[in-house]
């Protein structure tokens, strides 16, 4: 089988195209991703057997509208050639497409109509996510018409995977069939989200954040508690690895609260190096504001603590509470610093608190990990190719791989 995934993403620090792409390659399938470059590295690259083709350079700092639509154009009309070119040297069996944006899909037409099965994966809802990041309320008509967007999009694809369940239900909703639909968590990797044995031997206390640096994701927030507990606890840090545009302002609030030398941003690096370095801390925050996005958003981020044995303080939103429960995370008031700060006092002072939770997580990640789900997005690739079912499930490697 030939697949093809595309995103707008770095495709080495993102969990779910990874994973989906490398479960794929590991059955024997030949497997390409078209994905967006950061700067310096290279337009081509093979990663594990997967051929990566970075198309389009990115920065990660969109704060006005007319800058990311261009961005996003770009990338649709280069990754449309990209596509309709490989397609007619190699005829893929399956495209499976990333959003944001859900427009994307598109750039398989040509793919679609010579018979290509399109798979559209919403990580993030369109709507709600352009509100998000733009701090904006949409308007009726701008509202209905990204809905409508996303409807299309969802009617072009042959299936389409939410990233969670409160998400599934809102596209059932408004966009797509209930039998089209299926929700798939974005669950870590065991092969890279594990314990190996930790290296630090320092006598630090680490907290650490991993991720995008938007407004809905709440770091600020993190970082105005972490200075009300500094004096408290001397020799706490609180590292920050992501990129995105609340990167300046973090870097802004870090300098007026005077903590240059206790809180330090960090760029991005590849899931395997995270996956080490989140294993080394002592523990984790997720500050999500609980906003229309966020408040429905999952992060992949809590279940990648849970396997690599650190406790976490998650913030108390509606999708957070739907999956877990207080005797696996530490939660608090979303948007709430001084509870935040309250919060990580507790856990930096309260040792077996931290080991309570590390315990209890490591029996529910133990149901709730790839090695466990990956069935559920093979079956659907099965579905939508039955003439190689019986490969696809069981692993077996195709002549055309």
């Amino acid at each position: 089988m030939r697949v093809c995934m595309l995103a707008y993403t770095f495709y080495e620090c993102d969990n779910r195209v990874m994973r989906y792409a490398q479960t794929l390659r590991r059955r024997g399938h030949s497997v390409d991703v078209i994905a967006a470059r950061q700067e310096g590295q290279s337009p081509q690259e093979v990663i594990e057997g997967v051929n990566v083709m970075r198309i389009q350079e990115r920065i990660v700092n969109e704060t006005r509208r007319s800058t990311y639509a261009r961005r996003l154009l770009g990338f649709l009309f280069r990754s449309m050639a990209c596509i309709t070119k490989n397609h007619f040297k190699k005829r893929y069996d399956l495209i499976h497409v990333h959003s944001v944006p859900d427009f994307l899909v598109f750039a398989a037409l040509i793919p679609k109509l010579l018979g290509a099965k399109i798979i559209l994966d919403i990580h993030d809802l369109l709507p709600e996510f352009y509100a998000s990041k733009f701090r904006t309320r949409s308007t009726p008509l701008a509202f209905r018409l990204l809905v409508a967007l996303e409807r299309l999009s969802a009617t072009f694809a042959d299936h389409v995977i939410a990233a969670n369940d409160i998400w599934q239900k809102t596209l059932v909703s408004r966009s797509v069939p209930e039998r089209k639909c299926t929700a798939i968590l974005n669950f870590p990797d065991p092969s890279i989200f594990r314990r190996r044995g930790r290296t630090r031997t320092d006598d630090k206390f680490i907290i650490i954040y991993p991720g995008t640096l938007n407004h809905h994701q709440g770091v600020d927030i993190a970082v105005r508690a972490f200075a009300q507990i500094k004096a408290d606890i001397p020799k706490a840090e609180f590292h920050i690895y992501g990129v995105g545009d609340l990167q300046p302002i973090l870097a802004s609030l870090i300098d007026e609260l005077g903590l240059k030398d206790r809180v330090f941003l960090k760029n991005i690096v590849p899931l395997h190096k995270m996956a080490a370095i989140m294993e080394n801390a002592d523990l984790g925050v997720v500050p999500k504001r609980n906003d229309s996005f966020g408040n429905e958003a999952f992060s992949t981020k809590i279940l990648e603590f849970m396997a690599a044995g650190v406790p976490v303080i998650v913030a108390d939103t509606k999708v957070d509470r739907y999956y877990f429960q207080s005797s696996v995370v530490k939660f608090f008031r979303s948007g709430d610093e001084e509870d935040l700060a309250r919060s990580m006092l507790t856990m930096i002072r309260d040792q077996n608190l931290r080991r309570s939770l590390v315990e209890s997580a490591e029996q529910f990640i133990s149901h709730n990990n790839w090695d466990v789900k990956e069935s559920v997005y093979l079956n659907i690739v099965a579905a939508l190719l039955p003439n190689r079912a019986a490969d696809i499930v069981s692993g077996r490697p195709t002549q055309d791989a």
